[in-house]
């Protein structure tokens, strides 16, 4: 493996703290002997083009300076490849660091930990979800929380988390469940009326909301959280629980463990890592073993 290693930095992820966050990271890796390019990019598909040409050059990793979005990017380079990714989660939510274990606001501690994943090959194959030529990490959303990413995506004040409460309060305002039709590892079309549906590959979003707590990131199927046609008072008193995963308990959840999913709604948009895929309909399917990451396993690492 060469010692050449790249940094894919976000400078504004986190209210900046990922233009911050690359020195002390890249410091920590060349302490460990390694020799560290950054890269930036004008935009998201200028910075991917650039991530895409250094894994074709041969670097040794391709290491993420952001939060869930840079991850994501990160993913559509790496995806398939020998090319292991690593994580130095500055941003707001760090849904799929968390899932790795991985430290996360703590950029010398993370680049320390990619560091001697490296120099130790304690190198982790994990599964992805993919819809279409779209790889994702952690969760695909879709119904009353991807109405929220809509809502909050369209408002400029204020900033950081707080945006999408608001943008919570106002869904509620005109919420009603949505008629869907799902398919089930290639069987047969059911109709649910469901506040929504949420793909997990990993077990959170939003920053450790636990939407689909039992999901495993290595065991080749996601888990699918389907929460039924609540009242706005039930979504209301069940939604808090989310961030503990006990709403699965409640009795208008349902949870399903498939390794390929077809979602169709009308007027919903789908949504992973906190990314917008697009407008349903969308088939997402399970890959196991998809990216190599720098992160060891649990048991071995020291949380």
């Amino acid at each position: 493996m060469t010692s050449e290693i790249t940094l894919f930095v976000n400078p504004t992820a986190g209210r900046g703290r990922g233009a911050h966050a690359a020195q002390p990271a890249a410091s920590a890796l060349r302490a460990a002997g390694f020799s560290v390019r950054t890269i930036l990019g004008t935009g998201p598909d200028d910075a991917l083009r650039r991530a895409r040409a250094a894994v074709a050059a041969g670097t040794g990793a391709l290491i993420t300076v952001g939060g869930d979005g840079m991850a994501h990017l990160g993913l559509q380079a790496v995806a398939g490849t020998r090319t292991p990714l690593g994580l130095i989660a500055v941003g707001t939510g760090n849904d799929f660091a968390r899932a790795l274990g991985l430290p996360v606001r703590d950029p010398q501690a993370a680049g320390r930990v990619a560091a001697e994943a490296l120099k130790g090959a304690r190198i982790r194959d994990v599964d992805l979800g993919r819809v279409g030529e779209t790889w994702f990490g952690t969760v695909l959303a879709s119904g009353f929380d991807s109405r929220v990413n809509d809502r909050g995506n369209r408002m400029r004040w204020p900033a950081g988390r707080f945006r999408y409460d608001l943008a919570m309060v106002a869904e509620l305002a005109t919420f009603r469940p949505t008629p869907y039709r799902i398919r089930l590892d290639g069987g047969p079309v059911q109709e649910v009326e469901a506040t929504l549906i949420a793909v997990g590959n990993g077990a959170s979003y939003g920053g450790g909301m636990r939407i689909c707590p039992g999901a495993e990131l290595d065991d080749g199927l996601f888990d699918v959280t389907v929460v039924g046609d609540c009242s706005r008072t039930t979504l209301v008193k069940v939604f808090p629980r989310v961030y503990r995963g006990t709403h699965i308990d409640h009795p208008k959840v349902t949870v399903h463990r498939v390794s390929a999913i077809t979602l169709e709604a009308a007027g919903v948009t789908g949504y992973a890592d906190g990314e917008p895929l697009g407008p349903l309909p969308l088939t997402a399917r399970c890959v196991p073993g998809a990216v190599r990451v720098l992160a060891p396993r649990p048991s071995v690492l020291a949380l």
